[in-house]
């Protein structure tokens, strides 16, 4: 499932940089960011709430353009949105007016396939979603429309998933049943991924590197390594330990 090679970057953000004005102010947000993410690895952003980290995964996934600097994936530089990658977000974006499958159908358009509802109904099925495919997301709970939409992602067989708190809206128990069903999904099928998270926990739970931002105006303040293999029990000691040293660069005192 996760890389951590020599190997060209996947994402490879070089010096990026942006403001934003204000009552014809500047203010600095990203502040010479660096980062690589290798093919098929899972990093994930920490850094203080306002810090930056929703702006900066923007610029990397193409909906911002950076004031300076560069972001590149696969070696090709970053100018807007692509196919490539699909954004995960608190919000949503799942439609309210179509069925489950329905919605993941919609992911498939402009894509030549002849049998969508067959593979809207496979990926309904590998988020745990098979029997409701017909029914309306009013009639999910929240665990089931956070599965829903993370098949609509992965229905498109997207190279890399930005996600940005994918999870903050559910409780602790649902949240840790979708993140075991992500990395599941992880190991059977490749992706790349890019997680912001104000979770230490969840950080430690699924990523491969943990980077931890600095306050506004954002840089990358601090870099681990989860060396630890799936299945982690988040008890043990080694992993509480570097939990209490992220906390520490987050400036809590565990």
């Amino acid at each position: 499932m996760h890389t951590n090679g020599s190997a060209r970057a996947k994402i490879d953000v070089r010096n990026v940089r942006k403001a934003f004005a204000s009552e014809k102010v500047s203010l600095p947000v990203v502040d010479g960011v660096d980062l690589q993410v290798a093919d098929g690895e899972f990093v994930a952003l920490i850094g203080p709430s306002g810090c930056g980290k929703t702006t900066l995964m923007n610029l990397i996934a193409g909906f911002l353009q950076p004031d300076d600097g560069a972001v590149f994936i696969d070696g090709i530089e970053r100018r807007k949105p692509s196919s490539q990658g699909i954004l995960i977000s608190q919000q949503g974006s799942i439609f309210p007016w179509l069925t489950v499958q329905e919605n993941l159908m919609f992911g498939l358009n402009g894509h030549a396939h002849t049998d969508k509802t067959g593979i809207a109904d496979h990926y309904a099925s590998i988020v745990g979603l098979k029997g409701f495919e017909t029914s309306y997301p009013h009639q999910l709970s929240g665990g089931m429309l956070k599965r829903a939409e993370l098949a609509r992602a992965l229905v498109v067989k997207p190279e890399i998933l930005y996600m940005d708190e994918p999870f903050s809206a559910l409780d602790a128990l649902m949240g840790l049943r979708i993140r075991n069903e992500l990395l599941r999904i992880l190991a059977e099928e490749r992706h790349t991924v890019l997680m912001i998270t104000h979770d230490v926990e969840e950080a430690i739970h699924l990523a491969d590197r943990i980077l931890v931002l600095s306050p506004r105006p954002t840089r990358v303040q601090a870099v681990f390594d989860v060396p630890f293999a799936h299945p982690r029990r988040l008890t043990s000691p080694e992993a509480q330990e570097l939990r209490v040293a992220v906390l520490r660069q987050l400036g809590v005192d565990a």
